[in-house]
């Protein structure tokens, strides 16, 4: 045999020593891909697991006062009240027959009001782990209590805005379009509120007078439902979201809108055949900076966008894998958090674009989430039937 074919047969017996090796490490490799992955899935970055809901958990609210307690409402129809530095159950708010997606404390954390979709509200005292009021209205779309005061507001699917006085119950309504309220805040100075309605009109409401201020519809308005409205900290300012992916900032004491941020529709990126809708985006969550000019709009699409509010320009587009649910800044600080689709919160530099940090610890996506005052701790809630505590602080901030 000549050289060429020595060489040749070395080469075959190369391969097959080297087929021979191949199961074994095929095997291996596998069994090491699979333990990258169950430690991905199993990635827990939390510090505490409240576990007592059996479905979706809709909601989450913090007490004010203390920022120790925590409420949650879910799918199966409870609400509860628990310490977040250990889970440890206060007390639950029974009654619901349906899920509870609404959950908040009043202002000096004395009250936990729990709404559910039928539209049944419940005030409990929180001291005394006692129900002190309720009241059923129609189904139920938006719950919010005063910054300063004992007293809750509620949107409703009939287009009714509720206002009571806790626990004395005094009772006022604002009539809306005949349509669902479908957002609504109390602006800071807590004599008058914005709602946002499903035709795309939004309404500023002297809570006193109990008149609408200002009516915004057709051009001023929006062209889809509103989704969200949030305001600035004087509530100089009022931001709007909407299905029509349009973001407008208001003059509050105009009701004139100022600009309307446009985000351009992605086109998609695969051809939508018959039969299939194109991908939808909207607004899904807004909020205004403490501490510079800017605003983020969180949209269905994933994009996180950062408006300079003197320049009303975009500053940052923050991409995300999944659909954004909510977003909040950090009180004193130009950081904003997200949660998504994908199951997980992270942290963002406005001033930068670029993303500070990461949090995972769910299976489902996360729901809703609260931020406590000194931005330490993040708790959420998610599809996976848990509310988490995530620790977020850090030492540079």
């Amino acid at each position: 045999p000549s050289a060429d074919d020595l060489a040749e047969e070395m080469e075959d017996v190369d391969f097959e020593d080297e087929g021979a090796e191949e199961p074994d490490a095929e095997a291996w490799e596998s069994e090491d891909d699979e333990g990258v992955e169950d430690s991905m899935e199993a990635q827990d970055d939390s510090e505490v697991t409240f576990s007592l809901h059996s479905a979706s958990v809709f909601c989450v609210s913090l007490d004010p006062k203390t920022n120790t307690l925590a409420v949650t409402g879910g799918e199966d129809d409870k609400a509860f009240v628990w310490r977040v530095s250990d889970g440890e159950l206060l007390f639950e708010c029974s009654g619901h027959k349906d899920s509870v997606t609404c959950a908040g404390f009043s202002h000096d954390s004395v009250f936990v009001a729990t709404g559910d979709m039928s539209g049944l509200i419940k005030v409990w005292r929180v001291d005394a782990k006692e129900e002190v009021w309720s009241f059923e209205v129609g189904d139920l779309e938006w719950m919010e209590w005063h910054p300063q005061a004992h007293v809750l507001l509620a949107g409703t699917a009939d287009g009714n805005t509720w206002m009571w006085k806790i626990p004395s119950g005094d009772c006022k309504t604002f009539q809306g379009p005949a349509c669902p309220a479908t957002c609504g805040r109390i602006l800071p100075d807590g004599k008058r509120a914005v709602v946002g309605y499903e035709d795309g009109t939004m309404r500023i409401w002297d809570l006193k007078q109990g008149t609408s201020l200002h009516v915004l519809k057709g051009q001023d308005g929006h062209q889809d439902p509103l989704t969200c409205v949030a305001s600035n900290q004087d509530g100089s300012l009022i931001m709007t979201g909407s299905v029509d992916c349009h973001a407008k900032l208001v003059n509050s004491a105009t009701g004139k809108v100022v600009c309307v941020f446009k985000m351009e529709s992605v086109t998609p990126k695969t051809p939508v055949s018959e039969g299939e809708e194109a991908e939808s985006n909207s607004v899904e969550s807004l909020g205004f900076c403490n501490v510079m000019p800017l605003a983020a709009v969180g949209y269905l699409d994933g994009t996180l966008a950062i408006y300079d509010l003197s320049t009303q320009s975009l500053r940052h587009k923050c991409q995300h894998e999944s659909g954004i649910v909510q977003l909040l800044w950090e009180e004193s600080s130009a950081v904003v958090y997200t949660c998504s689709l994908d199951g997980a919160v992270r942290l963002w530099d406005a001033r930068s674009g670029k993303m500070i940090s990461e949090y995972r610890g769910h299976s489902a996506e996360i729901l809703d989430f609260a931020v406590n005052k000194d931005a330490s701790i993040v708790v959420t809630t998610s599809g996976d039937h848990q509310a988490k505590v995530f620790c977020v602080q850090r030492p540079d901030r």
